[in-house]
Formats: structure tokens, C-alpha cells, sequence
């Protein structure tokens, strides 16, 4: 049985801004429009890489004082934009722990907001190890970040499968040796587990 890597954001947890955001426009093109503008995957991942949401909210605010409100709301409102889990591979996820396989997760996630998903999520529990690249201080794809985990849990990567929903994030565990699944959606995941007859 292989080592199984997770990501968690998009593959086990159901993030989404738009579900934050959605009482604040009048259609998901505005959001989308308003995304871009604020460039806010980029803004995003500094908080995963371990810069603290105060500092980042202040930062964006004052190059768009115009959203100040609006930026200050996933700061505050931030839980509206993870509204469940993905069911699916959740079941997945305790159909392998229940076969044997030694479960990590690697995730780009603020260290203020994991938290709050440890404490609301006892599906979690079923990683041996999740590395959070807040508390880490760097994101997916940087190798960096696999490298550190396969030190943390002993593992090369040749013996690893790395499962996450970012074609960068897949591209760059390839690279480096890992066996890989692009996550699309959980019946075709539990179909490519199937056929490594992992499930």
C-alpha cells in the first residue's frame, strides 16, 4: 500500500470565495470581476505562506481603498468560504485509512484559519501528518514544501501518491518522483484509485 498525500482546499474541502462573497454582488461574473482586479489568488497565497491576515487586509486595503470593505470581509467572514467538506472523498479518505494506507495531507493554508478547520472537521484525525504551509513559511508548488514533507514522514517520493486539484501543484510533485492524481472530481478519483488497485 502506497504512502497517499492529500491535498485538502478544492479535494476534501469545499473552499470557495464565491460563497463568501455572493451577498456582496449581484452575480458571479461581478465576483469573478472583482477577483481579478484585486488580484486576490496572489493576495491569497501570502496568507497561506505564513503572512498574518492583519498585515495582509492592511496591505491590500491601501492599494484598493475603494474595496476596503470588501477585503476586510473574507479577513472577517472567512468561514463562509469553506462551507463543508467534499463528501465524497471524505468516504474515499475512510475507505483507505480502513484498508491500510498511511494518509498525509500537504496544504496551502493560512496558520490563523487551520485551525478552525482541525477544530470543525474529525475526518481530519484520519492523517497521520498534515504539513500546513502556513506554519511552514512556503506554498505548493515550491519543492521546497514536498521535500520537507517527505522528511517529516520518511518517505521517498517514488513511494508516494500525491492527490491535489491544482495542475501546478501536480506538475511539481511529478517533477520531483511522486506518483499523481489530478483531482477532478471523487468518482473519478475513487476510479484511478481503483485502477492502481488502491481501493
Amino acid at each position: 500500500m502506497k504512502t497517499i498525500i492529500f491535498d485538502l482546499g478544492g479535494v476534501l474541502l469545499d473552499w470557495n470565495p464565491h460563497r463568501l462573497y455572493a451577498p456582496f454582488f449581484n452575480s458571479s461574473a461581478e465576483i469573478d470581476r472583482f477577483l481579478a482586479e484585486i488580484n486576490f489568488s496572489e493576495w491569497n497565497l501570502q496568507q497561506d505562506a505564513g503572512r498574518p491576515f492583519a498585515e495582509g487586509v492592511a496591505v491590500l486595503s491601501a492599494q484598493f481603498p475603494h474595496y476596503a470593505d470588501l477585503i476586510r470581509a473574507y479577513h472577517e467572514r472567512w468561514e463562509d468560504s469553506v462551507p463543508g467538506p467534499i463528501e465524497g472523498t471524505v468516504e474515499i479518505l475512510k475507505q483507505l485509512k480502513k484498508a491500510g494506507a498511511s494518509l498525509y495531507a500537504l496544504t496551502n493554508f493560512s496558520a490563523e484559519t487551520f485551525p478552525i478547520m482541525r477544530r470543525r472537521y474529525k475526518f481530519l484525525k484520519l492523517f497521520e501528518h498534515i504539513l500546513v504551509s502556513g506554519e511552514v513559511g512556503m506554498v505548493k508548488p515550491n519543492p521546497k514544501i514536498y521535500k520537507l514533507l517527505l522528511k517529516k514522514i520518511d518517505r521517498p517520493a517514488e513511494k508516494c501518491l500525491f492527490i491535489d486539484d491544482s495542475a501546478a501543484n501536480i506538475a511539481a510533485a511529478a517533477r520531483l518522483g511522486f506518483d499523481t492524481i489530478r483531482f477532478e472530481s471523487p468518482a473519478a478519483l475513487e476510479a484511478e484509485l481503483t485502477a492502481r488497485k488502491l481501493l
